[in-house]
């Protein structure tokens, strides 16, 4: 079976959760051929792959949604847009039902030669002046037009794109990607998977909350348009699987068919870890494998490990995970850390996880917004405890409340960093309940969280879909 995965800003180019999870499912079956279509805001070429590409992917496609903006723009065209197809651009901004349908065969139709310059055409003007009167009337026509052409530019640069033909599209969030596999699901009729590794448009919503760039009278126009996208992706799904109950939940709460909606968890390969081979060093060390970006709320991991190091001076702090995603934020953190006197921290850059696995006697993940982290399944198979924010299914992980494994760490409201350094420090105190914390949790792992556990369930997902649908193996010269 040829698999078409969809992705917005990962693979193979940025390591964490997603990244790993797509080189997991490709590598694990090998007797599926799979194309990744990734979407980034930014230029890829000559960024490093930090993934080697496994035989089965036959291609990785890359949309880079800011290459488009040197192209030259032809203004004050028409298209005879119908006013079927305008109404259906006005329903995609603050309003309900978009006819899909329609906005798709329009751009799959050829009749629009250039999204710039449609969205520099009069029928574009129309259409933002009818929004103005009527629904947003208070809004000045200038601040409406230029806040709409970036809000719908890069949904309509990815709609422009030529679908690969595949036997499945399989999409890992929502938003653009999962518009993308709507738009396959629409072209071709073939089955369409999504997988939701956090609730995407909630993330949008914490961000464009937070986002000093949108006026506020926009703010609720951005949240109501990033939860049209996914309620498309969730309309044209065959399958919406989400990582743990209370993903699935709120799925369904956001407009999701609770018959569509399923739980398959993550697994990692707890072969690879081997926690009879940890070592003690001398002092604390406390770790976070993550990756140093904003949502990950580093600057509150350094408050709490502030305080720590106060109560405990014979402390280490390591940031295991790569810093140049967003340097801006990374030189701010270090800056942070100075000037709260962090002394014994280390930001490790890309590194060997398992070397500092290896004597790492507390975990921590300070995150805004999580779906299901594999870090903390990760340190977990090594039998460290971890110290969470009560963000996606870390409670589930470090709890257990389902299950009779014990608790396996501790988690705290987000940005509390006060509470998080408490829990820090009581842990890092009883050498006794660590331990019983790391049992638990390794056994919580190895039981309900392994990679051929999850990957049995995907194939039996690709079958049942495939059959369902039928499936012709595509030639691979058909992708030339």
């Amino acid at each position: 079976m040829r698999i078409c995965l969809l992705a917005e800003g990962a693979y193979p180019y940025v390591t964490g959760g997603v990244s790993s999870w797509i080189q997991s499912l490709m590598t694990r079956m090998p007797e599926h051929e799979f194309i990744v279509f990734s979407i980034s805001a930014k230029e890829n070429s000559g960024a490093k792959k930090r993934y080697e590409a496994p035989p089965n992917l036959l291609e990785v496609r890359d949309i880079h949604l800011g290459a488009f903006l040197s192209d030259d723009i032809v203004y004050g065209k028409r298209y005879n847009i119908t006013e079927e197809e305008k109404q259906a651009f006005l329903s995609l901004i603050g309003g309900t039902d978009t006819n899909w349908p329609l906005l798709f065969n329009l751009f799959v139709s050829g009749r629009i030669d250039s999204i710039l310059n449609f969205l520099a055409s009069k029928d574009f003007f129309d259409i933002v002046q009818a929004l103005c009167k009527e629904r947003f009337v208070h809004v000045p026509f200038t601040d409406m037009f230029w806040a709409l052409r970036s809000m719908v530019l890069p949904l309509f640069l990815c709609i422009d794109q030529k679908m690969p033909e595949a036997d499945l599209y399989h999409s890992v969030s929502t938003g653009y990607a999962g518009v993308l596999g709507a738009l396959a699901k629409h072209q071709y009729n073939k089955p369409f998977l999504l997988s939701e590794h956090g609730i995407y448009t909630r993330e949008r919503e914490e961000e464009i909350i937070k986002a000093n760039w949108i006026k506020g009278y926009f703010k609720d126009i951005w949240i109501d348009y990033f939860y049209n996208l996914s309620n498309c992706a969730y309309e044209y799904s065959d399958e919406v699987i989400s990582l743990f109950e209370r993903s699935r939940e709120i799925q369904m709460e956001i407009g999701c068919p609770p018959e569509k909606t399923s739980v398959i968890p993550n697994g990692i390969d707890v072969t690879k870890f081997k926690p009879e081979n940890r070592i003690k060093k001398e002092g604390l060390h406390i770790g976070a494998i993550v990756r140093v970006v904003p949502i990950k709320d580093i600057k509150s991991m350094l408050q709490s490990f502030a305080i720590v190091q106060r109560e405990l001076p014979d402390t280490f702090f390591y940031i295991i995970g790569p810093y140049d995603e967003d340097e801006e934020y990374y030189e701010e953190c270090v800056d942070l850390a100075d000037s709260l006197g962090l002394n014994n921290i280390h930001f490790t850059g890309e590194a060997n996880v398992m070397e500092y696995l290896a004597f790492m006697d507390l975990l921590v993940l300070s995150s805004i917004s999580e779906g299901q982290p594999l870090v903390i399944l990760e340190g977990l198979a090594m039998g460290i405890p971890y110290v969470a924010t009560d963000v996606g299914s870390c409670s589930e992980l470090l709890l257990g409340p389902n299950d009779h494994f014990g608790r396996a760490g501790s988690v705290v409201p987000v940005m509390h960093f006060h509470l998080l350094a408490r829990e820090i420090i009581d842990l890092s105190r009883d050498t006794e309940k660590r331990t019983e914390y790391g049992q638990n949790g390794l056994r919580r792992v190895r039981s309900l969280y392994t990679l051929p556990l999850m990957i049995s369930r995907y194939q039996s997902r690709y079958e049942r879909w495939g059959n369902t649908h039928g499936w012709d193996r595509i030639s691979t010269e058909s992708f030339v």
